[in-house]
């Protein structure tokens, strides 16, 4: 039995208004802007206000992708949303998403993995539209990382910003859009970075809440690291699978984390940096959500043609990487006006 193909049919994302400039920060933290420009890349960053929540930005992203495809809410039969910080424990936020989209009937869930988590919500989708169970699947990736910074560690608060972004997914021609993917899992080191309380290891108190125990907590150097090493091997093992080279993939659409990492895998793979965008100086890192911002800001300019190779290279909190490789099939948007707020 063959698979028909899957393919990215409509892109979109929503930042927030509000920017947080790293000369604010000088005024929060002992920090400075040459100190975390020449670390991470990061400029600026945007602020969700305090009456928003995570379904809020996602609502805007998936909107926004849904007009893209051309498609009604009622004709999405799944949802997907990428995030740690939803609106609640429980429900899904992609339940309140279903809702507030007007999705008809349509099921979903939320998929749990930091950085990496559209790279799997992109594999999920993939596989749900190839398969035919569904025909149009919506994967949304969505942070409100603001909200669990500890704005006490210098290291880490300027880092995050906010964000949401999605794509809808919908079927192709076998042998076309979705070409391949590799996921690793290094679960020995989660401790790495993660949010200590709140879960049932350990309930969050009054004194994890003292010791910003809610918040997140990141061993920078180490994760660094492990990225530096893990970014070049899944980036290898998605472009063999897909039955592809490096110099036959056009564009690399890489989790905003740190821009050495990702120049440092253009020279290796010899891809030009023009083609690996870089969008953390700009928003900071969004977790998930900084992958389909990138796509959806490259994508707008008009720059990704029919018939390339995108690349989306996911890596973090788990530990974990993941890869996803896709022929493009869409058309460049009719007003190409740049990035869409």
């Amino acid at each position: 039995m063959s698979l028909r193909g899957a393919a990215i049919l409509g892109v979109g994302s929503y930042l927030p208004e509000h920017v947080l400039t790293n000369a604010d920060l000088e005024q929060m933290v002992d920090t400075t802007d040459e100190w975390i420009v020449s670390h991470t890349g990061i400029r600026e960053r945007r602020v969700m206000t305090d009456d928003q929540a995570t379904s809020d930005l996602a609502y805007e992203a998936a909107t926004r992708a849904i007009k893209d495809a051309g498609l009604s809410h009622e004709e999405i039969d799944f949802i997907i949303v990428s995030t740690f910080t939803g609106d609640y424990l429980l429900p899904a936020t992609a339940n309140l998403l279903q809702a507030r989209l007007g999705c008809g009937e349509a099921s979903g869930f939320d998929l749990l993995s930091g950085c990496t988590g559209f790279v799997l919500g992109l594999v999920t989708g993939s596989s749900l539209v190839q398969s035919g169970i569904f025909d149009h699947v919506l994967v949304v990736a969505a942070e409100s990382l603001t909200r669990v910074t500890n704005w006490d560690d210098r290291s880490t608060c300027v880092l995050f910003g906010d964000g949401a972004g999605a794509v809808v997914l919908g079927p192709t021609k076998e042998g076309h859009g979705f070409l391949g993917a590799e996921t690793i899992g290094q679960g020995e080191w989660a401790h790495l970075l993660m949010i200590p309380a709140g879960g049932s290891r350990k309930p969050l108190d009054e004194e994890a809440l003292r010791a910003h125990e809610d918040k997140l907590s990141m061993a920078g150097h180490d994760v660094y690291k492990l990225s530096v090493r893990g970014v070049p091997l899944v980036c290898e093992r998605t472009i063999a699978k897909a039955g592809l080279t490096a110099h036959e993939v056009e564009w690399v659409i890489m989790h905003q984390a740190n821009k050495r990492i990702m120049d440092a895998a253009a020279k290796r793979f010899g891809w030009s940096p023009d083609h690996v965008p870089v969008t953390i100086d700009k928003y900071g890192n969004i977790s998930a959500a900084s992958m389909p911002v990138t796509l959806d800001d490259v994508y707008r300019q008009g720059k990704i043609l029919p018939g390339e190779h995108v690349l989306f290279i996911g890596f973090g909190a788990g530990f974990a990487l993941g890869g996803a490789l896709f022929e493009w099939t869409k058309p460049a948007p009719a007003q190409c006006d740049g990035h869409a707020l």
